[in-house]
């Protein structure tokens, strides 16, 4: 299959790009991790005022209608930009509500921009499908405060007790827990997805903990509002979340890339550009490579939003943004390892997406799932054609 966007759809893909680069966003993306979400807050509304929001709700409620294509376009720009802020958790959750009879009080603040929104999730297949109910935990001791490293992506995480010495499954292990809400300080619609279903949280369960990611603040919910559905869609909104996170790590690799192009070309060693070295080369290109094949796997699966293809995307991009990462930060050399230089916004960024909404493996699970699928379905009786051959 031959896909080209049309003029339309790069005249939207432009004007983005145009107003997110006036938009000084490396500035925004700091304001936001100290926890000052002014600049962050005019810059949603403008992305709104765009019309982003609205092209993953149905016309009938506001919005402009289900456009994947479009909107993978536009999170693509968002990502190219490293925009902070929960920008794939408000389009799951307009998916989550947008079937509720109560829709209508949560969608057109959605659509305008005027609220934000997360969701906390479960871990592992409870996003895909409903877990079943935890069991009270047994009685472990007295609770145990630890520190851990990486802990938000870890599907198993232990704790070691000094007196009595024991090791232990810690708090957060079991999949039916949910995860942590990115942003919920700065979010006006909080929602968790549990064993009873969709609920709202009133509050967070915690102050903001730190992210390998700065400006992708992490705060635990707790389920302690409505019932809003008990059966929620899942994996309905697993699959925009998953594309809109394709595209934004598309667009994280991107900007990875255009960035170290432009430093190997100033970079001089020996009398010549870095960039001119057979070695440096060959990491560019591979990162390039890289991109260039997650592209179309991204654009396919906005036409065609199978959930599988979606994960096969999500894998691909984020993996190709991951790649890209790395050879920026070798590329750069140690100036690519400080905080106070910009590309550390896309590189911590682009190793937060990698785990985010699925980890590889999960991706990769739901992939061959699919294929499986397809394996064991009956096969149509060869006809004339199939016998005759090509």
């Amino acid at each position: 299959m031959r896909f080209l966007l049309d003029a339309e759809q790069r005249a939207f893909a432009g004007s983005l790009h145009a107003m997110l680069s006036a938009a000084g966003t490396p500035a925004v993306i700091r304001a936001w991790s100290r926890g000052d979400p002014a600049r962050g807050r005019a810059l949603w509304s403008r992305i709104a005022e765009a019309g982003v929001f609205g092209l993953a709700v149905p016309e009938d409620h506001g919005g402009l209608g289900r456009h994947p294509v479009e909107l993978a376009l536009a999170f693509v720009e968002l990502g190219r930009h490293a925009v902070p802020g929960p920008l794939v958790e408000t389009v799951a959750a307009a998916v989550l509500v947008q079937d509720l009879p109560s829709a209508e009080r949560f969608l057109p603040g959605l659509v305008a921009g005027t609220d934000l929104a997360t969701v906390a999730t479960p871990l592992g297949r409870a996003l895909r499908t409903a877990p079943a109910p935890a069991e009270p935990a047994p009685d472990t001791g007295p609770p145990l405060i630890a520190l851990a490293r990486d802990p938000d992506p870890a599907r198993l995480r232990l704790a070691a007790d000094t007196a009595p010495a024991r090791l232990r499954l810690a708090p957060g292990t079991d999949p039916a827990t949910p995860h942590l809400a990115l942003d919920a300080d700065a979010a006006t619609l909080r929602l968790v997805l549990t064993a009873e279903g969709l609920r709202l949280a009133t509050a967070a369960a915690g102050p903001p903990r730190r992210s390998l990611d700065p400006a992708r603040r992490l705060t635990p919910l707790t389920p302690d509002g409505e019932l809003l559905t008990p059966d929620p869609p899942r994996e309905r909104a697993l699959t925009w979340a998953r594309l809109a996170i394709a595209a934004q790590a598309l667009g994280v690799g991107l900007a990875l890339l255009d960035r170290t192009v432009a430093h190997v070309r100033r970079r001089t060693q020996f009398g010549v550009p870095i960039g001119s070295f057979q070695a440096v080369k060959h990491r560019l290109a591979d990162a390039r490579t890289a991109l260039e094949f997650a592209r179309p796997l991204v654009l396919g699966a906005a036409v065609s939003p199978r959930p599988a293809d979606v994960a096969a995307a999500k894998l691909t991009a984020c993996e190709a943004a991951y790649t890209a990462a790395r050879a920026a930060l070798q590329l750069h050399g140690a100036i690519g390892y400080t905080a106070e230089y910009d590309l550390s916004l896309w590189l911590t960024k682009a190793r937060a997406l990698r785990t985010a909404w699925g980890t590889p493996e999960e991706c990769r699970e739901a992939v061959l799932d699919d294929a499986l699928k397809g394996h064991d379905a009956p096969r149509r009786p060869a006809g004339p054609v199939d016998e005759a051959g090509p």
